[in-house]
This record gives C-alpha cells, structure tokens and sequence, in this order.
C-alpha cells in the first residue's frame, strides 16, 4: 500500500467539532459544527467560510420546539438549499439567509425518525441519509457505537422517507458510486466502530438490495470510517478518524490502495471543490478546516450536474 503526505494548509480552526464541508452549486462554501456541552445542552452551529479570506460566519443554529440540533453532514441541491444530517433533529434545510426547517418527524412507515449523522445526494435527486442516533429530539440523546441500532434512510425525490436497513452499529459517512452512464449502482455506508464500509445495489429510489460488505479500513487502533467523497476515476477517499489517513479505496473496495497522510489525527470529513483537484477536509484535533490537492479532480455532485 503506498503511503503519500500532501501539503495542507488549513483555512479556519475553532468550531467545535468541525463535520459536513460542501459547496452549493454557485461555489459557496459552508459547514457545520455539532457542538455537545457535558450537560447535553445542544448548540450546533452552520457556517458559511469565506475561503479567501479564511473566516468563518455563522449561518444558523438551528432548533425546533425549543430542542437544540447537532448538525453534523451537510448537501446542497440545484437551488443553492442545504440539507443537513442532524442527529438531534433528523433532516433540516437551511437557505442561505440562514432560515432553517425540519423535514420531517417520522418515516413513511410511521415510526419516529432517528438522528442523523451524514447525507448524500444521487444524480436522480435522491437524498442518502446514515442514522446511528436514538429517536429525534424530545427522546433523549442516544448512539449506536455498542448497541446496533442505526439505520441508513433515503428521502427520495418523491418526497418520501424511507428507511432502507437498520441494525448498524453508528452509520457514519455515506457515498454514492454512479454507473458511467450516470446511474446511481451502488450505496456505501462507513460502520464507525467496526471499520467496515458496507455496500448496497441501488434499485430505485428508496430501494436497495442485501447489505454486503465493501471494504475494510486497517489496523487496530481505536476509531474508523466517517466522511468520504469519489474522485473523478471513482476512487473513494475516506476519512479514517483517530488515524491520521485518509484512505484511498479502488473502484471495487477492498482494501485501500493508498494512505493520505494528514497534519492531524481526528479526521472526519472531506469534499472536492468542482473541477478542481482541491480537497477540503475537516477535523477534530482543533476543530478546523484544511485543503490539499490530490491526483485527480473529484466526481461531479448532484447539484453539479445538469438537471434530469
């Protein structure tokens, strides 16, 4: 396995958790920040990063019914919209006035939606979402890192949410592979403490087949899989939190084909600006935001492409 060490240069620090990097289709940039106090009073926090001038703007912190979120993946779709996995408040939408606006409180089966912890859009419109928290806000505060709870949804572009598998111990990144006629094929979910990344065939909207797995991330070390992102030859860059890597997994997973060697060790997410071999990258050693350039550029996102 190579092993390669890129120039970083860090952008912003301070947020208190730093998770969900993403641009919007005019190339703004935001994330967010899912700030926990020890007495479980919740204030995470959405930033708009003026990348130029290196500053960090808060957007919102959103609540509903007085209940605080912990905002933690974020997406943008075709009309510049954010949507944020919240894992006290299931799925949000945030403008860019900051005005904010939970999705939904239970799927379409009825039942109560779990937290949130990272989303993905596919080329069709349809939202991915990992779930590894308990039930939403007013339940209390709850992770599946023992008990294998989490669940992965997709809100499809129906507007449903459908809860496609459960029994996942904490669910953390989520990623998209597309047929090279732009199809969505493969759904894969990063399994937090199990190192694994797990992968299902994509039918429809909201329905996949058998979870198998897809990858395994090395060694023994405490920590594992959080947020990842394709490059242009669908290679999968995946945040290897308490690690210090990134690792870089092959079209057909595996085991990863080569190790990013990063200036710090909590790594929790990554996102390619489009067009551009530019990766931003946050983590939690001082809570901040970093890029670097890899090898190639990134795999266009939904609210890249041309419209359907």
């Amino acid at each position: 396995m190579m092993e390669v060490e890129p120039t970083f240069t860090k952008i912003v620090d301070g947020l208190l958790g730093a998770e969900g990097p993403v641009f919007d289709q005019d190339g703004k940039f935001y994330m967010v920040a899912p700030e926990v106090t020890k007495n479980e009073s919740f204030a995470g926090q959405v930033f708009s990063i003026d990348l130029k001038d290196r500053k960090a703007s808060v957007l919102c912190e959103p609540a509903v019914d007085g209940m605080g979120g912990v905002p933690a993946g974020c997406q943008s779709d075709k009309n510049n919209l954010l949507w944020i996995a919240d894992m006290r408040l299931g799925l949000i939408t945030v403008d860019r006035q900051g005005t904010y606006k939970q999705v939904c409180k239970e799927d379409d089966s009825g039942h109560t939606m779990q937290g949130c912890n990272d989303c993905i859009f596919d080329y069709d419109g349809n939202l991915w979402i990992s779930a590894p928290a308990g039930k939403i806000a007013p339940h209390s505060y709850e992770r599946s890192m023992e008990e294998a709870f989490g669940s992965v949804y997709c809100y499809t572009n129906q507007k449903k949410m459908v809860q496609i598998d459960t029994g996942l111990r904490f669910p953390n990144g989520i990623a998209v592979l597309h047929s090279a006629d732009g199809r969505p094929s493969i759904l894969i979910v990063a399994e937090t403490p199990t190192k694994s990344l797990w992968s299902y065939k994509i039918q429809g909207p909201g329905k996949v087949g058998d979870r198998k797995l897809w990858g395994k991330l090395p060694g023994d070390l405490e920590g594992g899989p959080d947020g990842m992102d394709f490059d242009e030859e669908n290679n999968l860059l995946v945040a290897h939190w308490g690690s210090g890597f990134l690792e870089v997994f092959g079209p057909e997973g595996g085991s990863p084909h080569t190790r990013i060697k990063c200036p710090f060790s909590k790594v929790s997410n990554l996102h390619f600006k489009k067009g551009t071999k530019e990766v931003y990258v946050t983590e939690h050693d001082s809570h901040g935001l970093w890029k670097f350039e890899w090898q190639r550029p990134g795999k266009l996102q939904y609210c890249d492409t041309l419209s359907i």
